[in-house]
């Protein structure tokens, strides 16, 4: 929890565009002598679809404003912005968010992901996470053969991180990555081995099929792996990112998603539209470039975030 306390500001920050949406724009719908109407509930709902928050998630929302003002029970926007964050709070029990560890041995994680999504940077950020934070002997398997400077990419990252790299030429067999990567953890003593796969469209059905093989591959060489798959999404994407881990978790078995570019969109609601639309937790955020720009998903820091309230 101490790690998520230091976060608490950079998540604040991040999600700045997302709050002045979400609260000070609602807040300024109440101009001097403006009663809750139809019309403002309406205003509110734009305000909520704006932020990424999603259309069920809208709708319930100005739905419980509109009970209460026809009750009589609100009439000021401190109540309407209450009623928000009372909404947002709820529907987050029973999902887990914590990672699994293998029992013995390295834990192996596959991350999957689009081009341009943020995937080369979040492994940097995971890997900086497990060494710094859990203290964990981290390796990185360079197993995005195919786009160009992929596998560049990665070693300056592991050598400024000072962590094990296993990688092989551009355009080489992506799963001989995985099983030589699997070899030399094993070998070296290595907690934790993160392994990048091609950075994909899941559309793309012979690149999904190289993604299948390397999760065979490593399931072979140490027991229980891969332990998780976490899918990286953009949430400058909004809506886009979910329809995207839908198409994905048909084709793999994602068992968490790392939300990147947190800290440049307005549209940092998302995380509630993929908790209703979909049933992967989302399981770490990127709130900016640098490798310690991550922190583990906390749904209340998150709301207060989202609200722009102040951490204790």
């Amino acid at each position: 929890m101490a790690f998520l306390s230091k976060a608490y500001d950079k998540l604040k920050s991040a999600l700045k565009k997302t709050a002045q949406v979400l609260n000070t724009d609602v807040r300024t719908l109440f101009v001097p002598g403006r009663q809750i109407n139809e019309e403002f509930l309406g205003e509110v709902e734009e305000r909520l679809l704006a932020a990424d928050v999603g259309v069920a998630n809208s709708e319930r929302i100005v739905s419980t404003m509109r009970d209460r003002w026809r009750l009589g029970k609100i009439k000021n926007r401190d109540q309407c912005q209450e009623i928000i964050r009372e909404e947002m709070l709820a529907g987050w029990a029973g999902t887990s968010r914590e990672l699994t560890f293998a029992a013995s041995g390295p834990t192996v994680i596959l991350v999957a992901g689009v081009n341009g999504a943020g995937k080369t940077t979040s492994i940097a950020k995971l890997a900086w996470y497990f060494k710094n934070e859990l203290k964990k002997k981290v390796m990185v398997a360079a197993g995005d053969t195919f786009r160009a400077g992929a596998v560049h990419q990665l070693t300056i990252w592991a050598e400024r991180l000072g962590v094990d790299i296993v990688k092989h030429k551009q355009n080489a067999d992506a799963a001989a990555v995985a099983y030589d990567a699997c070899e030399a953890a094993k070998t070296r003593g290595v907690d934790v081995l993160i392994v990048d796969t091609a950075g994909r469209l899941p559309t793309q059905e012979h690149l999904i099929r190289e993604l299948v093989k390397i999760r065979d591959v490593v399931a072979k060489r140490i027991e229980g792996a891969p332990h998780e798959a976490l899918l990286v999404l953009d949430a400058t994407t909004g809506q886009n990112a979910v329809n995207q881990a839908k198409v994905f978790g048909q084709a793999i078995n994602v068992t968490g998603i790392i939300l990147a570019k947190l800290d440049g969109t307005a549209k940092g609601g998302v995380i509630m539209s993929i908790r209703d639309q979909l049933n992967i937790p989302v399981k770490f955020i990127g709130l900016g470039e640098t490798p310690e720009d991550i922190a583990k998903f906390d749904p209340a820091e998150y709301v207060m975030a989202l609200l722009g309230e102040k951490g204790e």
